[in-house]
């Protein structure tokens, strides 16, 4: 990793930061327990402009870790140690948290409790779905050091190649949606033809690409990254709000928002694109800009329990897209007050990154 710090990357990591609390306040508005929960066709139209626009957030995380690590200097061991104290302890203390504290003002019982802490023995709690993406992460932590020689050997070519291999996985969603299983996929074989060019590890190699062969000027990107975000946002919002009266199942309906699909991948290209042309001429750190960047984990972590607080308080006043964009400011600005406190206690690193 170079020692020079990248200034557009802190403002990418708190504008993506900011993304997710805001998909994450839409959530109330269409999700019932494990069902859909759309009231009506009124919240189903914002939550589909609203919630779209943000569907990139997870995919510019990604992206902005594999701008920096790879490929992946020195041994193994070390990039792995640097990751644990960073990511996996924090990671640890909060999912304990989101299993025990509901216990305290009643949203669970003993029981549940139990069996919340029972289930991170192999997976997250329903009340801390968003840390899904620490074990995403993870997996791409541990896949970093495989991937980085090929990555400093390959051509531009064959960069293209992979990427080319991988944009086309993405349709598999949609292929899937109308035609089930596809290329060899069956119950006994989920490995289709492409299953190794798919998922998060394309962002890993299309972030290396972008920052070491897509070098033209700040404008032309702009541009560029504008009408791919455009392309993909429109797609993703009129998919899914057309999914409304039709989708049986939640997975259904937020076929539009997979990570995955090519809607997304533009769309997180063209971000990327677009925030790195505004923000790559800074010379100079902003100080607001980089204690929100450096504490961006501990707020992720910890920003389901003040959006639920902060809905309850919201939603009985406003209309609905007012609702959602004022819980996900308020929430938003709350953590960061609520990250940096807690970073001034001895120890801070291990609860909040």
């Amino acid at each position: 990793m170079s020692s020079k710090r990248i200034f557009f990357l802190d403002d990418m990591r708190v504008i993506a930061c900011f993304m997710v609390i805001m998909v994450h306040a839409c959530e109330f508005y269409f999700i019932d327990g494990s069902d859909i929960g759309i009231r009506n066709r009124y919240d189903g139209f914002w939550v589909s402009v609203i919630d779209s626009a943000f569907r990139c957030s997870v995919p510019l995380f990604v992206m902005i870790s594999a701008y920096l690590l790879v490929p992946v200097k020195g041994s193994s061991t070390d990039f792995f140690r640097r990751r644990l104290t960073r990511v996996a302890i924090p990671f640890a203390l909060w999912s304990v948290l989101y299993a025990v504290l509901p216990l305290l003002w009643g949203g669970q019982q003993v029981a549940d409790m139990q069996a919340a802490l029972l289930r991170l023995t192999h997976n997250f709690n329903d009340a801390s779905g968003h840390l899904w993406f620490v074990y995403m992460l993870a997996g791409l932590y541990l896949v970093m050091p495989v991937i980085s020689p090929w990555l400093e050997k390959v051509s531009r070519r064959g960069e293209e190649g992979f990427l080319g291999l991988w944009f086309l996985s993405s349709f598999f969603p949609y292929l899937r949606d109308g035609l089930g299983d596809i290329f060899g996929e069956c119950y006994w074989n989920e490995y289709h033809t492409l299953w190794y060019f798919s998922g998060f590890i394309g962002y890993v190699v299309l972030a290396h690409y972008l920052r070491h062969h897509v070098t033209g000027s700040a404008r032309r990107q702009a541009l560029a990254g504008t009408l791919f975000y455009l392309c993909g946002y429109v797609f993703t919002a009129t998919f899914w709000y057309g999914r409304i009266s039709t989708a049986e199942t939640l997975q259904q309906l937020e076929l539009s928002w997979r990570f995955c699909t090519p809607n997304v991948i533009l769309m997180s290209a063209g971000a990327f694109l677009v925030i790195r042309a505004l923000f790559s001429r800074r010379r100079q750190e902003c100080r607001p800009v980089k204690q929100v960047s450096m504490l961006s984990y501990g707020i992720y972590l910890m920003h389901i329990f003040v959006l639920n607080a902060i809905h309850g308080l919201l939603a009985p006043l406003f209309s609905t897209p007012v609702v959602i964009v004022a819980t996900g400011v308020a929430t938003f600005l709350i953590c960061c007050v609520l990250a940096k406190a807690l970073s001034l206690l001895p120890g801070s690193r291990c609860l909040i990154g």
